[in-house]
């Protein structure tokens, strides 16, 4: 089932003159509280992306060091899971193979739209599928320290990751720090999380919101709280960049 996103935030306003800085930030975090996720849309080719990602904290270097990430087709990589393909990713969180805390929120912006069908980031908002566990499952999930590796791709490029987390944490935010992969929690028939990641992707598959990119498009979410996914594609001039973000001040870093 396909749903389209409602939690969506114009750069400019009715008179197609740009928003104020302060004021666009102050009403994204009023939706990324309430939806999990916010599509800036709308925008300026002289949007300043990295000025306004830094209003949310300090940036977090992709893997092998770069700050600003780059999503698109890289050679050699179709054949393994991973985001610099066109094939489709399943549900997760990022950072769940970092021995630090994961990133607290992403941001995509897209370069390059994709020509044709497919090439959409998919969201899940887990909040309403916490609460639906029952309380022994969910006490398991808090207190069990699973394994996690990181993905094919990231290992051909010579990170092999392997970490120790429990799925569910509290970091300070009003809903609990997820951790969540369908391919790389080491679970060893672990009878609770087999079944989480069963009921998580069908709930994926009902209730995700697909976004569809037009150029300087902006999505920012909530990795602690908030799933996303790729639908595959074909065109290999999608291009999407790529932030990630933690609270400030949380450990040293590069900073906003």
């Amino acid at each position: 089932m396909t749903h389209c996103p409602i939690s969506i935030l114009s750069a400019v306003d009715f008179n197609d003159e740009v928003i104020p800085r302060d004021d666009l930030v102050r009403t994204a975090r009023e939706m990324l509280d309430e939806h999990g996720y916010v599509q800036l849309v709308n925008v300026p080719d002289d949007f300043h992306y990295v000025d306004f990602a830094s209003e949310f904290g300090d940036f977090v270097p992709n893997y092998g060091g770069p700050v600003v990430g780059d999503v698109r087709p890289e050679p050699g990589m179709e054949d393994v899971y991973h985001a610099g393909n066109t094939r489709p990713l399943t549900p997760h969180t990022e950072g769940y193979d970092f021995t630090t805390p994961p990133p607290r929120y992403l941001m995509l912006w897209c370069v390059t739209p994709a020509s044709g069908e497919g090439g959409e980031t998919t969201i899940g908002d887990t909040k309403p599928w916490i609460e639906a566990l029952d309380d022994s499952d969910r006490e398991h999930l808090y207190s069990t320290v699973f394994h996690w590796k990181t993905t094919d791709g990231i290992a051909r490029k010579g990170l092999d990751l392997h970490t120790e987390h429990p799925v569910l944490e509290d970091m300070g935010a009003p809903t609990p720090t997820v951790r969540f992969s369908c391919n790389n929690l080491l679970h060893e028939d672990d009878d609770v999380a087999v079944r989480l990641q069963a009921e998580w992707q069908r709930r994926y598959a009902d209730e995700a919101v697909w976004i569809r990119y037009h150029r300087n498009d902006v999505l920012l979410w909530d990795n602690w709280r908030v799933l996303h996914a790729r639908n595959a594609f074909s065109d290999p001039q999608r291009h999407l960049r790529r932030l990630q973000i933690r609270p400030a001040g949380v450990l040293a870093g590069v900073q906003g």
